[in-house]
């Protein structure tokens, strides 16, 4: 079990202090103890996981953060089944439904075809998208080719440039208010290359099946955090913000509000954009402190509607849905079990959700599923959500909007170690950058570069 910072010692010394108990600091953590090396794990906030959160509607606990894996999320599957955790197949059986300019129509496949010239004209900007990005080196992006030009221009412009049309634009746009939460308007196209290349391809990035939406955790992703921070009992510290790391060419010292840690090195593994809140002596390069500025996280809300039974099922739809307008913009059907309940998550748009009563936020989002799935989703008997954006310790979103010009200018600080203060988090990843995979990855990554360090430094005293 975690423990509180009051029950903390005044001072600690450890071989590594690790900031921030998600996925990328936990398996730091986990890496490194079984190497033999003393850490130490903080926590601002009062629970672990990060940006994976659980919830409960109707009784089912649900994902309110982080949600799916891939078959190819071989690091954080490997470390879910260390801990007990189980997954199942996102439900994908049956049609498709789709609000597209006041109409609603349903569909096979993962892309809806309205209308042979627009599936002609989707095809061609996704066949145009793959092509670029297999161009970008996914852990050096500002090295690719042509990556000043593309990241001069923003997704948005591009998609001009290429005349898409609006189906074109309302997937791409739902893309982006997903992975990314913003519009195309707000990221550049090389970022968003970087992204799909780093998710082997804008197929793999949008299909359920035999892509990134394969597979859920029965028992939450946040449970596979809780299990590992449990093994790792009382090296984790809860509700223990970072205040200030200060170093010298002996160690880090490391300042919350109640505790002083002393410790060779640190991994903090806080969001880019959270870099900034802490306070570094000596401080941050300019490009390191330009990329805290530029690399801001967007933001992207979640609900869960539940009904007695998955009565869309009946009618032969998946549960899956898309829409261009109004508040909810896709849905998925994540019911426990086909006697029930039925559940919708459905993904909302922060300018619209956000801000509002919960109970006005829940008409809204119930409004919607009746457009969607008909009058019966006009009666559901619980609902949930979260607004991340408006998360009171942290708030942000998935993933960094990162703006043109902000990768060239700032990413390549993204790894660069300061001193003796190694960074990792799932924006710090190349491959499966952004997702949970890639948080496990980083935080492995720092903790065998870390641990090369420590061995360096015995053998020099010895």
């Amino acid at each position: 079990m975690s423990r509180s910072p009051e029950n903390a010692p005044g001072t600690t010394s450890v071989d590594v202090v690790i900031v921030g108990a998600g996925f990328a600091g936990l398996s730091a953590a986990d890496r490194l103890t079984s190497m033999g090396v003393s850490v130490l794990i903080l926590e601002g906030r009062d629970r672990v996981g990060g940006r994976v959160l659980s919830g409960e509607v109707a009784g089912v606990k649900v994902d309110l953060g982080g949600t799916w894996v891939s078959r190819r999320h071989t690091a954080v599957r490997d470390l879910a089944e260390k801990v007990g955790c189980t997954t199942v197949p996102q439900f994908a059986e049956g049609r498709n439904t789709l609000w597209f300019a006041g109409k609603r129509r349903t569909y096979k496949g993962s892309i809806p075809k309205l209308s042979p010239v627009a599936l002609v004209n989707m095809a061609r900007v996704q066949m145009a998208l793959d092509k670029l990005a297999a161009t970008i080196d996914v852990d050096t992006p500002w090295e690719s080719p042509r990556a000043a030009e593309f990241d001069a221009v923003s997704l948005d412009e591009w998609l001009d440039r290429k005349r898409a049309r609006a189906s074109t634009r309302a997937l791409m746009t739902v893309v982006c208010k997903v992975e990314f939460g913003c519009q195309p308007s707000d990221v550049s196209l090389l970022h968003v290359l970087r992204t799909i290349r780093a998710f082997g391809g804008v197929d793999h990035l949008l299909d359920v099946e035999n892509g990134m939406q394969e597979e859920r955790y029965a028992e939450t992703t946040q449970e596979i955090a809780i299990r590992l921070a449990d093994r790792l009992g009382n090296r984790v510290i809860t509700g223990a913000p970072v205040r200030r790391i200060a170093q010298d060419g002996d160690g880090v010292t490391i300042h919350t509000d109640s505790t002083r840690i002393e410790a060779t090195c640190a991994i903090v593994t806080t969001a880019t954009e959270h870099r900034a809140r802490i306070e570094f002596e000596p401080a941050l390069s300019e490009q390191a402190q330009g990329l805290t500025h530029t690399w801001g996280l967007g933001k992207l809300s979640k609900a869960y509607v539940a009904y007695q039974r998955p009565f869309w099922r009946d009618a032969g739809l998946s549960g899956e849905g898309l829409t261009d307008t109004g508040t909810v913009f896709i849905t998925f059907d994540v019911s426990p079990d086909p006697a029930g309940p039925g559940i919708l998550m459905a993904f909302c748009d922060p300018r619209v959700f956000d801000g509002h009563a919960p109970d006005v936020r829940r008409a809204q989002v119930v409004r919607q599923l009746a457009d969607l799935y008909g009058p019966e989703a006009a009666d559901p008997i619980d609902y949930i959500d979260h607004c991340w954006g408006t998360d009171s310790f942290a708030a942000g979103g998935p993933n960094p909007v990162v703006a043109p010009y902000a990768s060239l200018r700032y990413a390549s600080a993204l790894t660069e170690p300061h001193g003796r203060i190694h960074w990792a988090g799932t924006e710090t990843a190349g491959e499966w950058t952004g997702s949970m995979n890639g948080a496990v990855l980083t935080g492995q990554r720092a903790a065998e570069r870390v641990a090369e360090l420590l061995r360096v430094e015995e053998k020099a005293m010895a």
